[in-house]
């Protein structure tokens, strides 16, 4: 089961199955917490938080003024059509965003923001920025934090 391109295990006092010991405990718990820190910030958008995600990827889409695929959004997210498809409709209802068939293949489904969606996107600016200032985190800290994130999300993404 040992993987052998592994380290060696840890010392045998060190309890391995202790919770405080699991980076995946730490990861999930982080993530909680964080999360929870945006709510108040994202109210004031009256967006959730994974909301707040699909507005940021169509913002940084909205340079080339093409709308974006459902499916280019969920593998941006890293979610499946399911969870994302429900979140979009909440976003068309409130007239953020409007979902089109393609012209071209009636399967796919595009996603554009709408002017009020557009409008959003300077509201929206100070929340990071506030999220920051909250957690008394400084901008090369925190992308420090991304980078090793990031590294980290690859090697999970790659490893079979």
């Amino acid at each position: 089961m040992r993987n052998e391109s592994c380290p060696p295990e840890a010392p045998a006092n060190e309890n391995l199955l202790a919770l405080d010991n699991q980076v995946c405990f730490a990861l999930y718990a982080v993530n909680r917490a964080v999360t929870a820190r945006y709510r108040p910030l994202l109210a004031e958008l009256d967006l959730t938080y994974p909301q707040y995600l699909v507005m940021l990827v169509l913002w940084e889409a909205a340079a080339t003024d093409q709308p974006l695929r459902v499916s280019s959004i969920g593998e941006r997210l890293r979610l499946d059509s399911g969870t994302l498809t429900p979140l979009l409709r909440r976003l068309e209802q409130r007239g953020l965003v409007s979902r089109r068939r393609s012209l071209e293949d009636e399967r796919v489904v595009m996603v554009a923001l709408t002017p009020a969606g557009e409008t959003m996107r300077e509201q929206a600016r100070e929340v990071p920025v506030r999220l920051l200032c909250e957690l008394g985190v400084t901008a090369d800290q925190a992308a420090r934090l991304r980078e090793d994130l990031r590294r980290l999300l690859s090697r999970l993404e790659t490893v079979e």
